[in-house]
């Protein structure tokens, strides 16, 4: 739909980010694809809009969806009547996460000392 405002703050190569991709890319939405991991300032204003530091997270027309996968995705703009629902394929998972998602992405730091 060309009265859809799709901002996405994704990370450039990740599981869920891809997933996102895919499903937008599905329904031929336009949408802003803005990386949070080259540039710093997208990652503050997700967690500004947001509320959380997790990605992705995908605003539409104002409404932000925070942390959301791309199957989520489909299923959320399905429900709000933006797309309707197809059986194209996509071309990668669109729920998978991406290697060493269970920590988003950031060392994780032990201390072994008592």
């Amino acid at each position: 739909m060309s009265n859809l405002r799709i901002v996405a703050y994704l990370k450039p190569s990740c599981g869920w980010s891809n997933g996102v991709r895919a499903i937008l890319k599905k329904y031929n939405l336009p949408y802003e694809d803005k990386d949070i991991i080259n540039f710093p300032e997208y990652r503050e204003e997700m967690i500004m809009k947001s509320g959380q530091p997790f990605s992705p997270c995908v605003e539409v027309n104002g409404e932000m969806l925070a942390d959301i996968s791309g199957q989520e995705l489909e299923q959320w703009l399905i429900a709000k009547n933006y797309v309707k629902k197809i059986d194209k394929p996509v071309d990668v998972p669109i729920d998978q996460a991406c290697s060493g998602e269970h920590n988003h992405g950031y060392p994780v730091k032990v201390n072994f000392e008592l």
